[in-house]
């Protein structure tokens, strides 16, 4: 089903003609021409029933006898095919806010998940014809891509190289509306926006896995310290030898880098050694 344009006429024009219909059929019979002042009447009321309003940003879907014979875009006062079932279809950008969903992501922890979806109609007929209550359709269809979506992500994760639900939004989005797209074109349906609005862990491991998140968040923090620690420390021994600031054994040398590491991966204020002894006299 393809939307195609319906025949209409001005309102105004209309109303025009179907007062001077009526007022020459009502002059004709009280001239006692009864038979012109009955057809002028009679045509008079055909078209008075094809009379429609059609509001900005509304468009007005027109079945004669079962069949589909177009929309009406035009707003305002029209008249178009007489004795007609017309029905209102709005062409305005509208929301659905989905319900929040339990799901499990790609590593099968429940998630708690909603998304609002921006959305209008931009082919009245297949919004008509090609599905049964379009505003339904879009709710049904949206909670499943919503679902479809959440079960190829993983909730959260502490690598730079994998996309997750709650550090990429902007991906997830656009994945989200491209799948909405494809699933409401049939309705004449354009998705305009999809966003995430609720992103949680389910009740039952909310606790758990805020604990996994800390531990794996020191851990990471952990690394890196190390990391920069080790590389201070070479610093560090390599720009006392290149100034010969002091000559190092490799016993010393174990030591300075066991105190320099000590000194920078703790969390708590640290005091040096000093060597008192007789050891390197």
């Amino acid at each position: 089903m393809q939307e195609r344009k319906a025949w209409s006429m001005n309102g105004i024009l209309g109303i025009v003609v179907i007062a001077v219909l009526l007022g020459a059929g009502i002059f004709s019979l009280t001239q006692l021409q009864i038979f012109l002042g009955i057809v002028l009447v009679v045509i008079a009321g055909v078209l008075i029933s094809g009379v429609t309003l059609v509001q900005p940003n509304q468009s007005v879907v027109v079945i004669f006898l079962g069949k589909y014979m177009g929309t009406v875009r035009r707003e305002g006062i029209v008249i178009t095919v007489p004795f007609s079932v017309r029905r209102t279809i709005s062409l305005r950008v509208r929301n659905f806010n989905s319900k929040r969903l339990k799901v499990n992501d790609v590593n099968g922890n429940p998630i708690e998940i909603a998304a609002v979806v921006v959305f209008k109609v931009v082919d009245a007929a297949k919004a008509v014809f090609d599905v049964d209550r379009y505003e339904q359709f879009v709710e049904i269809q949206s909670e499943t891509a919503i679902r479809a979506v959440a079960t190829t992500y993983p909730y959260d994760s502490f690598s730079d190289n994998e996309l997750t639900l709650r550090g990429n939004a902007d991906e997830v989005s656009a994945e989200l509306t491209t799948e909405l797209q494809e699933r409401l074109k049939v309705a004449g349906v354009d998705v305009i926006e999809a966003r995430l609005t609720h992103l949680a862990y389910s009740t039952e491991i909310a606790q758990a896995m805020l604990q996994r998140q800390q531990a794996s968040a020191i851990i990471s923090a952990r690394k890196l310290i190390v990391q920069g620690a080790v590389g201070m420390a070479q610093d560090a021994i390599a720009r006392l030898e290149t100034d010969n600031v002091v000559d190092l054994d490799d016993e010393r040398r174990v030591a300075m880098i066991n105190n320099l590491l000590v000194a920078i991966v703790s969390d708590r204020g640290t005091q040096p050694v000093i060597n008192t002894g007789s050891l390197y006299q």
